[in-house]
């Protein structure tokens, strides 16, 4: 048996936060890149070829979120990468701090992705607080939701896949520094970078909307400190806070100078019920 057969991943959430069928899951991806009120309103590819380092997306189920997240992947979706390095929250506290995957492959109902094992050994060489757990990921939802989005617009790309339960500030500094590092040394024309989060979870729409509009200010000036100050200060209760700050670091350490927001939309906005909304947002790093 080989080590990928041994380490498959295969779907926690097919089924549940999107189709598990594959001409459905491609039908619904579809029409998030079409949807003209809260995606980019045309399929992928895209027609320009900036440097993008990174992107936030947002990880809930596709009825709610898809089209928000579509505008950050129809952006990417004529960057030449070959590499994604995914950070989000360990939603339900399985594991390790700060887990990673060290080899196999991802099953998605659009096929197999294969975890890049010398870039992932790498980052975990050059991080303090890392190390390998697949269990982490057996459930989480935040990492797999993305993949059918980047599926859909390429099929020659590897994941190194990472999940936080520690989400402080020093965490976040040493992975992201870890990540820019290694992809500066092995992959740096080659690797996407992608924050895996929602914002804002159960309150009130305006107050989403205020508090969310405030934290994706000093994500799009990449500035670290005040990230942290504002989620403390408005009390933001964004889930992958601390994989944000991470790809905001790695992004800026890789060269990246600002952010720029493609789509920010509320559970709310979206469905009409908008007594306890959660916040998605679609940023790229430029």
């Amino acid at each position: 048996m080989s080590s990928s057969e041994q380490t498959k991943r295969p779907p926690a959430v097919a089924g549940m936060f999107y189709p598990d069928n594959p001409k459905e899951l491609h039908a619904l991806i579809d029409h998030s890149f079409r949807d003209t009120r809260f995606g980019p309103g045309r399929p992928p590819p895209s027609e320009g070829k900036r440097k993008i380092y990174g992107i936030v997306s947002p990880h809930a189920g596709y009825v709610y979120s898809g089209a928000v997240a579509a505008n950050g992947f129809y952006e990417v979706s004529s960057s030449d990468f070959q590499n994604v390095i995914m950070v989000g929250p360990n939603h339900y506290g399985l594991g390790s701090g700060v887990a990673m995957v060290r080899e196999g492959v991802w099953e998605t109902p659009l096929g197999d992705v294969r975890v890049n094992s010398e870039l992932s050994l790498e980052i975990s060489k050059r991080s303090g607080v890392s190390d390998f757990n697949d269990f982490s990921h057996s459930r989480d939802h935040c990492l797999e939701v993305q993949l059918p989005f980047l599926q859909y617009t390429r099929s020659d790309f590897q994941i190194v896949p990472v999940i936080l339960m520690m989400q402080d500030i020093d965490t976040a500094f040493d992975l992201g520094k870890a990540i820019a590092d290694t992809v500066t040394e092995q992959a740096p024309d080659s690797t996407l970078l992608i924050a895996s989060s929602d914002l804002t979870h159960y309150e009130p729409n305006p107050d989403a909307h205020r508090k969310d509009g405030e934290l994706i200010k000093v994500i799009l000036a990449l500035d670290v400190h005040k990230f942290y100050a504002v989620l403390e200060r408005l009390d933001v209760s964004a889930c992958g806070y601390g994989a944000i700050a991470s790809i905001m670091i790695a992004a800026k350490n890789l060269g990246a100078t600002r952010g720029e927001l493609l789509k920010y939309a509320t559970s709310g906005d979206v469905t009409g019920d908008k007594n306890a909304v959660v916040g998605y947002s679609s940023i790229v790093f430029v």
